[in-house]
């Protein structure tokens, strides 16, 4: 498939800057016939029903992005991917005038911490804490609370503010590790999910740490040829028997956002739902049989982008770019800070044009 299937024009005022006063404020535009209905967020147990299973990403966002110089006093800007095990190494996006060589030390938060590039893996560079840092604080983990700033996307184009650090986390965080929110979780609240578990609906969740990879642009011509990131997750057997027990209910699995969409089917890779914890590089685009997910919750996103093509996946492709030229029609608000959709599953024949051609030749 060719990646321009996947793009659409949205005016730029459209693109959310600010969450709305109330996380559960936003539109819901629904997906469960042909048509597009408009809603409000607020009423999404219409939707619901009694035995469903609403499957969350519990993964907390870390405040990732410290800004600093080189030793030669370029500028950079490091975006903490990863922090690996015993937390005095990370991969990490490092933008710069001119990129880092191995060896090269980084003084970061006005010299508060120092870290040296070890290597290069892949788009990320390996970076080593040097030294214990000031007020002893000894590992990535600290010094990242104490000088790191919230890793809003770069559509965003505004500095974080103090709100920033409750409201680009969803109210269920609880697995430190992502650089980016999971944000379908975002409108929900405390209240709205003590309602709907009072009327029958099961929650459990899932852990996957959303990596800045999420935001990338797809850089080739043909969907194929698209090398996925890699991001960790981790199913539990407590949750297989949840989505075990919603079958035997006959209740539906709700995946709230593409991150755990992509969790649960990772999991069942090998045609059923199993505990996993690792890394996954699923890329799901049209044609894709899923296996577990029977309705999802998300948010739009952005033209020509992996989560695009996997919501198109699940709606059909036809079907989920009109729901995005009425959204667009109808001022909704895009992307992270923005409105939800609902989604049930489309046909799957509906696919992109080139496909169709593919397909035919």
């Amino acid at each position: 498939m060719r990646v321009a299937d996947f793009d659409y024009a949205l005016p730029s005022e459209l693109i959310a800057q600010d969450p709305l006063p109330e996380r559960t404020g936003s539109r819901l535009l629904v997906l469960e016939g042909e048509e597009p209905e408009d809603a409000v967020f607020a009423d999404i147990g219409r939707w619901l029903r009694p035995g469903d299973l609403l499957v969350l990403n519990d993964t907390r966002v870390i405040p990732a992005r410290v800004f600093g110089q080189k030793a030669s006093g370029g500028r950079v800007e490091v975006l903490f991917e990863r922090v690996l095990e015993g937390g005095r190494e990370a991969l990490a996006m490092v933008r710069a005038s001119r990129a880092p060589g191995i060896g090269v030390r980084l003084w970061l938060a006005d010299g508060a911490f120092e870290v040296e590039v070890t290597r290069r893996e892949g788009p990320f560079f390996r970076l080593s804490l040097c030294g214990e840092g000031k007020a002893g604080e000894q590992d990535l983990p600290a010094l990242l609370h104490a000088h790191g700033q919230v890793p809003l996307p770069p559509y965003i184009e505004r500095a974080p503010e103090q709100e920033d650090a409750t409201r680009y986390q969803t109210v269920f965080a609880r697995r430190e590790g992502a650089v980016a929110a999971p944000t379908a979780g975002l409108h929900f609240d405390d209240t709205l999910l003590r309602g709907l578990r009072d009327s029958g609906v099961e929650t459990a969740t899932v852990t996957l740490h959303v990596g800045a990879g999420t935001f990338q642009p797809v850089k080739v011509e043909d969907t194929t040829d698209h090398e996925m990131h890699a991001e960790w997750l981790e199913v539990s057997p407590e949750l297989c028997a949840a989505v075990a027990r919603c079958r035997e209910r006959g209740g539906r699995v709700v995946a709230v956002g593409t991150t755990c969409v992509r969790a649960l089917e990772s999991a069942a890779a090998g045609g059923e739902l199993e505990p996993f914890t690792g890394d996954t590089r699923l890329f799901i685009q049209p044609g894709y049989p899923f296996r577990v997910v029977d309705r999802m919750i998300t948010n739009f996103h952005l033209p020509q982008s992996t989560l695009l093509m996997l919501v198109s996946a699940f709606a059909g492709y036809r079907r989920l770019f009109a729901a995005y030229a009425h959204a667009v029609s109808q001022r909704y608000r895009f992307f992270s800070y923005g409105d939800a959709m609902w989604l049930a599953p489309g046909d799957p024949d509906d696919q992109p044009p080139s496909a169709e051609t593919s397909d035919a030749v």
